[in-house]
């Protein structure tokens, strides 16, 4: 069927990040922030095989999002996209990789992949050169962001009406604030180049969110400072008090660490 575009948060948080991404022609992975191992089984859970992936896009260096990607580009041979200044940073992170895989794609470029279309867009993040991406398939699109200290009119551009968003609810500012973590991290996390608190994260959803907009995703939570919960609550009162219609018009869902969303068809 021409629209089989179907999509799974296979692991999301600030310990691993892995998403997956089926249309009839492509497979594909955003990320490979866990061992090759993990991500095996991740795939397993939703019937789906490492074997079948041709292509992952890499959105920047940081660990919980490349912790894999050299074994999965040795063992698998899919081919690794990623812009110049991402993988000039990577590079002694991930081991060699043969240079036949090693595919460049810079920040505002659109790929056109079969039956897929990919743009890419920068985001703010202490990283290299990090990008985010916008999948298109048979007139539906699914637009991620995390991993951005803030949300501007253009990446909102990007992402407004996505018929599947994955949006970053990263800390509670409460937590954050009274939390473990030392001063200047806390700076990190909150500052301009750092990650989206949940009513950050539900603010900018309010500007994105669409007649088309089916599947909200929460992603990146901090296992530190941040409860499932609290987000998923966090970002539906949000929305609610600006009148969306959570879980009727569309649905609000969680991710894990550690287990796969389950396989659905946008």
């Amino acid at each position: 069927m021409a629209n089989d575009f179907k999509l799974s948060m296979l692991a999301s948080g600030s310990k691993g990040n892995v998403t997956f991404i089926e249309t009839p022609q492509h497979n594909v992975l955003v990320d490979a922030g866990l061992s090759g191992k993990k991500i095996a089984g991740l795939m397993a859970q939703i019937g789906r095989s490492l074997t079948d992936v041709d292509a992952l896009f890499v959105t920047h260096e940081h660990s919980d999002h490349i912790a894999g990607v050299g074994v999965l580009a040795r063992k698998y041979g899919m081919d690794i996209y990623a812009n110049q200044k991402t993988w000039t940073a990577m590079q002694n992170k991930i081991g060699k990789i043969n240079p036949e895989q090693v595919q460049l794609f810079e920040p505002g470029q659109t790929k056109l992949m079969g039956d897929l279309d990919i743009e890419s867009f920068s985001v703010s993040h202490d990283a290299a050169d990090p990008q985010f991406y916008a999948f298109h398939h048979d007139n539906k699109t699914f637009a991620m962001l995390t991993d951005t200290g803030y949300v501007n009119d253009r990446i909102i551009g990007m992402l407004k009406n996505s018929d599947a968003i994955l949006m970053e609810a990263n800390h509670d500012y409460e937590m954050l604030r009274v939390g473990s973590y030392s001063w200047p991290l806390k700076q990190r996390i909150l500052g301009d180049q750092g990650h989206l608190s949940n009513e950050d994260g539900a603010l900018a959803l309010t500007q994105i969110l669409g007649n088309r907009t089916k599947h909200v995703y929460l992603g990146h939570l901090s296992q530190e400072n941040n409860q499932k919960p609290l987000a998923h609550l966090t970002v539906q009162s949000v929305l609610e008090e600006h009148d969306f219609g959570v879980d009727h018009d569309f649905g609000l869902l969680d991710t894990d660490p550690a287990v796969a969303t389950q396989l659905i068809q946008i």
